[in-house]
């Protein structure tokens, strides 16, 4: 197994949930339960604005930028976290990296058509080049090459927009096929790929420490199959665990074994 680095970037101010100041206690207990691996904490700017994540961002950047070789493990903290890792991953495979997206949501919204406002719900749209001017990524990656996985509560604007790009989007119900997702990644001529875990992808039934729970997800050990697919057939270009609210200790004595099994299969 090769070295495993992780970046802890505990902001919080992306999300809508009321109880997002959870997700910074989340960030660290995330941090904790990836074993034998390289930690880096990021400091989190003050504030929920643009311009406020775009220095997080830059910060989470270049702690992705100083990591040497192996796996870098990015975790939240909110989705968008994710801008930095996924921006370096963009210029380090460019048109070879297909982005898959284990959310309940599709976070797939612009500053136009989002419901809230919070930016978790947008990264993924500016990580394909629409959003806020202070966060795109310097390299947008195409729609066509994005697979979003396990969503179930989307938005109008999302829907259109699913419907209209290219991107897919795989159900909970497809996703009992492994074969199926990486059948789907391998058609956007993906040779690596990024995996974003947002833990809403789960079935709150099974995980509760989540802000915005949607029901009918999927099982822990069904979701450790299918990042085992992935990774069998496309190399791990980065891994992202996102939006832990710890708020049970039956979740966090649920998660701590899947995350290190999570980062032992990704590495």
């Amino acid at each position: 197994m090769s070295q495993v680095t992780v970046i802890e970037v505990p902001q919080w101010q992306g999300s809508g949930s009321r109880t997002a100041r959870r997700l910074v206690e989340g960030a660290g207990l995330l941090a904790a339960m990836v074993p034998n691996a390289a930690r880096h904490r990021v400091e989190v700017a003050d504030g929920d604005s643009p311009a406020a994540f775009a220095v997080t961002a830059t910060r989470a950047r270049a702690a992705v930028d100083g990591v040497g070789d192996g796996l870098v493990v990015t975790v939240g903290g909110d989705c968008g976290v994710e801008l930095a890792p996924v921006s370096a991953a963009l210029d380090r495979y460019g048109e070879r990296l297909g982005l898959v997206w284990f959310d309940a949501h599709g976070d797939l919204n612009t500053p136009a058509s989002s419901p809230s406002g919070a930016f978790h719900g947008m990264i993924l749209r500016a990580l394909t080049g629409e959003g806020h001017d202070e966060l795109l990524p310097g390299r947008a990656i195409s729609p066509g090459r994005v697979v979003l996985a396990g969503a179930r509560d989307l938005d109008p604007g999302e829907r259109g927009f699913i419907a209209d790009s290219g991107l897919t989007h795989v159900t909970v119900a497809e996703l009992s096929d492994p074969a199926i997702l990486v059948e789907a990644v391998a058609a956007t001529g993906a040779e690596a790929v990024y995996v974003h875990i947002d833990l809403d992808v789960l079935d709150p039934g099974v995980f509760a420490s989540v802000g915005s729970p949607a029901p009918g997800g999927l099982q822990p050990d069904h979701l450790l199959k299918l990042v085992a697919a992935l990774v069998e057939r496309f190399e791990p270009a980065g891994l992202g665990i996102t939006e832990y609210e710890p708020v049970r200790l039956e979740d966090q004595t649920l998660l701590s074994p899947l995350i290190a099994t999570l980062v032992a299969r990704a590495s």
